[in-house]
């Protein structure tokens, strides 16, 4: 059987961490950054995770991680 493909796009996104959650960038961090305040830029710096509903179709996207 061949070997499955990493979704290249789902590898430059997401990271598995060492207890199997999925990290993940926060968005609206792109552009139109002056009419948002501080506090939330400082706060989207931060990664969230993938919601538990999601980590399954994600994980199939990365079969080696």
């Amino acid at each position: 059987m061949p070997k499955m493909k990493t979704h290249r796009g789902a590898a430059k996104r997401f990271r598995v961490t060492a207890s199997g959650k999925i990290k993940r960038g926060k968005a609206y961090r792109s552009h139109i950054l002056t009419k948002k305040t501080t506090k939330r830029k400082r706060n989207l710096r931060k990664t969230g995770y993938i919601s538990v509903a999601d980590q399954k179709n994600t994980k199939e996207l990365l079969p080696y991680k």
